[in-house]
């Protein structure tokens, strides 16, 4: 298991990476596990409805109450600033339960690149001993992501990179601190923030193919989202189980 230190130094050591190499390993690994990938969206939206309707049953959800006629700037961003203040709850709860499934896929994808035997637990780390570290994640995110909302998104889109680390680096480190992992999250997203977005762009894009297929398809293909940050993340720190020359990054990006 990795110390804070040792995440500090190989972030800062980190070779560059090539785009191009770090997009086919991302494709490949959705090739592969894109069946796991759909449990694992199916999961998050199911999990994030029974969320909506359990805060709508107890008047904490917010309400949609924009007048669209005689809509002006200062009306639409009155209701923006509103509904981002009153969706943190709910938002700290989903955003919690979607680091759980989401650090289990990380989890298998793992097992896969290691050639390890591949355990499909999504609520892996729904475990008690994970559960309040990852709620309290789930609190930092929502605070920073609320923050930089409110800031009327473009701060958001700077941050979201930084946030995206949030997952990857608990699920390989949940022996970190809170304070740790997110320290740990925002230095590798400052060291590695323009290729973390050009990729989670990129794949974002990918992604909202499955459009095409009458709108539901997008279910099958938007788990592509999750893995720049995987690879990006095997590369720069590697896995305690990847062998010496894989983790000071001699081995081609698409070995895996």
């Amino acid at each position: 298991m990795h110390t804070y230190e040792s995440l500090e130094k190989k972030i800062e050591n980190a070779k560059d990476l090539n785009f191009s190499n770090l997009l086919d390993s991302v494709i490949e690994l959705f090739k592969r596990l894109w069946l796991k990938g759909l449990i694992l969206v199916l999961l998050v939206v199911s999990f994030a409805i029974v969320v909506n309707i359990l805060f709508s049953i107890i008047g904490l959800a917010p309400k949609n109450n924009l007048d669209i006629e005689g809509l002006d700037f200062d009306g639409f961003f009155s209701f923006y600033s509103d509904t981002i203040i009153a969706s943190i709850p709910q938002t700290i709860l989903v955003s919690t339960l979607t680091m759980a499934f989401v650090a289990a896929f990380y989890r298998m994808c793992k097992q896969h690149v290691l050639g390890e035997q591949v355990v499909d637990d999504y609520f892996y780390f729904l475990k008690k001993e994970y559960f309040s570290k990852l709620l309290m994640l789930g609190i930092i995110h929502t605070g920073i992501a609320a923050v930089t909302q409110y800031l009327f998104m473009i701060p958001y889109i700077y941050a979201f990179v930084r946030l995206a680390y949030f997952t990857i680096i608990f699920a390989n480190n949940p022996d970190l601190s809170e304070g740790e992992i997110v320290k740990a999250s925002f230095k590798i997203g400052n060291k590695k923030w323009l290729i973390s977005f050009g990729t989670l762009f990129v794949a974002g894009l990918l992604g909202m193919l499955g459009i095409i297929g009458c709108g539901i398809g997008v279910l099958l293909t938007i788990s592509i989202v999750y893995l720049p940050v995987f690879f990006i993340y095997k590369e720069v720190i590697g896995f305690e189980d990847t062998n010496e020359i894989e983790q000071i990054g001699v081995g081609n990006d698409s070995d895996y």
